[in-house]
């Protein structure tokens, strides 16, 4: 194959390129369709802050209680969903730790309290009690809600999910706390 050919190949897909661009741009100017300015469907719990749009200034409006959360749940269902869980805990009575303590009677207890177990400095400090709210809030994301936390999980986004697990480790005790 000589220069010529090679220029000749190299020329038809050039053009190629050209005229597929130069379709687009036409085509762009003959069909110009204007975005709407408001969506056409709103998504409840959002809101825009601002009129940017960008992602960071969408806050959250509505925020469920803690009762109205636990009324998601269902026990077996966060039986289920605990078995994500059990590769790091156990929730048998008198089970012993894994990479994570073991939760039997979390519920109610204070944090960092299994003395067998090397919590991180973080969780120490946190000085609360695993109540009903502290285990949702912990459960949504465990490393935003206690900076400096070794657990690695990302945390349970769905409400009921949460529910239910908290349902089900409350359920793994001697004395379960009543629903609030």
């Amino acid at each position: 194959m000589d220069s010529f050919e090679l220029n000749k190949i190299i020329a038809a897909v050039l053009m190629t390129a050209l005229i597929v661009i130069g379709i687009n741009k036409l085509s762009n100017s003959i069909f110009y369709v204007e975005k709407p300015k408001q969506s056409a469907y709103k998504v409840e719990g959002v809101e825009l802050a601002s009129s940017t749009g960008t992602t960071a200034d969408i806050k959250e409006v509505v925020q469920l209680d803690i009762k109205q959360i636990l009324d998601l749940g269902d026990v077996t269902h966060g039986k289920k969903i605990f078995k994500k869980c059990s590769a790091c805990h156990i929730v048998a009575k008198g089970g012993k730790n894994l990479i994570g303590p073991a939760l039997y009677g979390v519920v109610g207890r204070a944090t960092a309290s299994i003395p067998d177990y090397a919590y991180s400095s973080a969780l120490k400090a946190h000085g609360k009690n695993w109540n009903f709210e502290e285990l949702n809030a912990f459960l949504l994301k465990p490393r935003s809600y206690i900076k400096g936390t070794k657990m690695a999980y990302a945390g349970l986004r769905k409400d009921k999910d949460r529910a239910s697990v908290i349902l089900y480790l409350n359920e793994q005790s001697d004395n379960p706390l009543p629903k609030p």
